[in-house]
């Protein structure tokens, strides 16, 4: 049996890798029958669109034509990503209610791993996310309605792509500059790692809805390797960078995030909650025995990351690879 799903916020980083991911691997590919991507921004979903996928204009306050536009999918999974705006968990909200009254019986939700750490006064866009899981899980049992009887909740890490929101800063001074202090550890996931334990998730089948491994699971991923500031560095020494780590103030972090126009500001937030929780030591963990299970693999490590995106870390003094 194939599937039609609905994915939100898929003008995002997270939403539009997973929907290339469904719509370009075969893996995936063969057990969906229908992608649609509701989006508040439409005009940045046209890729996605020449891939196959339908595209649905979110219209924030539009209630009831979000119910039809979600029915008219005939979608019997929603991936539910939180957009990064600054309402949040009204639009979150919005989107739920909208879910039970089309009935859409599989709910995925994309939440933030360390959220349960959060202080809604220090750290209150983090803290968000539990307001959004406990509005999503108590949809569980609502009379007249399917929807919300095949759950999952998926609690991503940090991703190691948010550091290149430091490159030009990287290249320029040679050192990566995050406000995380030197004594605490985090550990970063690759968005591409988030996007296959989503496709996994999305994509499976079972009795109820989703496969149930996966049904009702509150899955944990962050990456496989625990650093503090220094060790980010010299994982990215060991990829071949020469970078060193600096630790900065809020203020200065918050600066640097500034020149960078295409980071919403709610985004930012988040990113600075996030090394807050780091400084506080919160985030000393690891967990990746929900994504060798789904996947079968390992997740990748920060040394693979730079590796990657070496040429975005190097001075523009040195010749680049091509």
């Amino acid at each position: 049996m194939t599937r039609s799903l609905c994915v939100t916020s898929a003008d995002g980083q997270t939403g539009r890798l997973v929907v290339e991911l469904l719509l370009t691997d075969e893996t995936f590919s063969n057990k969906l029958d229908k992608v649609c991507c509701l989006t508040l921004h439409p005009s940045k979903c046209e890729d996605l669109k020449e891939l196959g996928a339908e595209i649905i204009p979110h219209n924030p306050g539009d209630h009831e034509g979000l119910v039809t536009a979600l029915k008219n999918t005939g979608a019997d999974t929603i991936f539910l990503i939180p957009p990064a705006h600054k309402h949040k968990v009204k639009l979150a909200e919005e989107m739920l209610h909208a879910t039970h009254q089309a009935q859409i019986k599989n709910t995925i939700l994309l939440s933030a791993a360390a959220c349960e750490f959060a202080d809604a006064k220090k750290q209150p866009h983090l803290h968000d996310f539990i307001k959004i899981e406990g509005n999503t899980l108590a949809m569980r049992y609502l009379p007249d309605t399917e929807a919300g009887l095949s759950q999952c909740v998926i609690r991503a890490g940090f991703y190691t792509e948010n550091l290149l929101l430091y490159n030009k800063d990287a290249q320029k001074n040679g050192k990566l500059r995050l406000p995380i202090g030197e004594t605490h550890s985090f550990a970063p996931v690759a968005l591409g790692d988030i996007a296959q334990v989503a496709a996994h998730i999305v994509t499976s089948e079972g009795p109820q809805g989703l496969d149930d491994r996966y049904r009702g699971q509150l899955v944990v991923v962050t990456g496989p390797m625990m650093v503090n500031g220094p060790e980010l560095a010299e994982s990215a020494t060991e990829a071949g960078l020469n970078l060193q780590f600096a630790d900065i103030s809020e203020h200065e972090a918050k600066q640097l995030l500034d020149a960078d126009t295409d980071v919403d500001d709610s985004e930012k937030q988040y990113l600075l909650e996030y090394y807050s929780l780091v400084r506080e030591g919160k985030t000393n963990y690891v967990s990746t025995l929900a994504f060798n299970a789904i996947t079968g693999g390992p997740p990748i490590l920060p040394i693979e990351f730079f590796k990657t995106y070496d040429a975005e870390f190097k001075s523009k003094k040195r010749k680049m690879r091509k």
